[in-house]
């Protein structure tokens, strides 16, 4: 059996492991990411977190063939370069992915390849996930940030430039307050993201009367739960909630409309936190779905932290 390892580099954190043929995903280890050190500085991390597992497997026989990886950042897939990256990863831009690991491992430039991380994700979910056995499949993850992917028999779009995927950064009429659209962290305003992140949520308490000593989205979400709290955190948690989740759920929809996917995956951090979130969202994108896509299925991913490692591994498998 074939064996490869995939890899999810991200911005706190880079995630490996080694993956049958079949997916089955055989071990894995992680490390921090030295996201202020620069790009050299990570792909001698990351080579030396691969090289590690490449042993891991060779003492129970099992044999690496290729290395695949979904990184963050806007990946040139067909070079296998960084075209860009936020300060998330400082000097990520203009890294040469693939040929760096390569040349660090060993292996030949064809057996490394690398994609956007969520596409990554969203591959993962196509292959074994939530989405498997559909010819297309639309997954959005809505966490620290908003990102989808759209993959199409196999493989993901990923766009003439490689930025296909950006599904945050798209108008959205929620991202407004008292008529000023919100800014939005790509540096423009009125996007999905700027109202529908976990980020964003805990922003849009603040702006509803929540108090600063809150101090983050999990605790806007706890407050929402209490549900015998009457007072004024609690009710701008609710807005707050019930505010991103539609503001999700439209933009969700309205991609459908657009892509007609047969299965709609939905991801991240806050489609794991429960139905206060889950319901309004999944209103929403029903009530902007043209009458043919009605019956579309909606269905939160199943894989978690493993979907980019498996998703990536992919990217290489014979």
């Amino acid at each position: 059996m074939t064996y490869v390892i995939g890899v999810d580099l991200g911005g706190t954190k880079t995630a490996a492991g080694v993956v049958a043929a079949d997916g089955a995903l055989v071990f894995t280890e992680q490390i921090p990411t030295l996201n202020r050190d620069g790009g050299e500085a990570i792909l001698d991390a990351t080579a030396r977190l691969v090289q590690g597992l490449i042993q891991r497997a060779a003492g129970e026989g099992i044999d690496v063939g290729g290395v695949g990886i979904g990184s963050a950042g806007v990946i040139d897939a067909a070079e296998g370069t960084v075209v860009s990256a936020t300060d998330a990863i400082l000097g990520w831009s203009g890294t040469k992915l693939t040929a760096g690991l390569a040349q660090r491992l060993g292996f030949a430039g064809g057996d490394v390849r690398a994609v956007n991380d969520v596409h990554a994700h969203a591959l993962g979910e196509a292959w074994l996930g939530a989405a498997a056995g559909s010819s297309s499949s639309l997954m959005v993850a809505f966490g620290t940030g908003v990102g989808g992917s759209f993959v199409l028999d196999g493989a993901p779009v990923l766009g003439h430039r490689f930025v296909g995927g950006h599904v945050g950064h798209f108008a959205s009429p929620y991202a407004y307050h008292e008529g000023t659209a919100l800014p939005c962290v790509c540096g423009h305003a009125g996007h999905v993201e700027a109202i529908a992140s976990g980020p964003a949520i805990y922003e849009s308490f603040l702006r509803f009367g929540g108090s600063p000593d809150v101090p983050d989205t999990r605790a806007v979400f706890a407050l929402a739960h209490d549900g015998d709290a009457a007072g004024a955190d609690s009710a701008a948690a609710i807005r707050a909630i019930g505010v991103g989740a539609a503001a999700a759920g439209q933009a969700v929809g309205g991609l459908i409309n657009i892509l007609d996917p047969e299965t709609v995956v939905v991801s991240g951090g806050l489609a794991d936190a429960g139905d206060l979130w889950w319901q309004p969202m999944e209103r929403a994108l029903r009530e902007e779905l043209l009458a043919p896509l009605a019956d579309v299925p909606v269905l939160r991913a199943t894989l978690g932290n493993t979907a980019a490692i498996v998703g990536a591994a992919k990217l290489v498998l014979k």
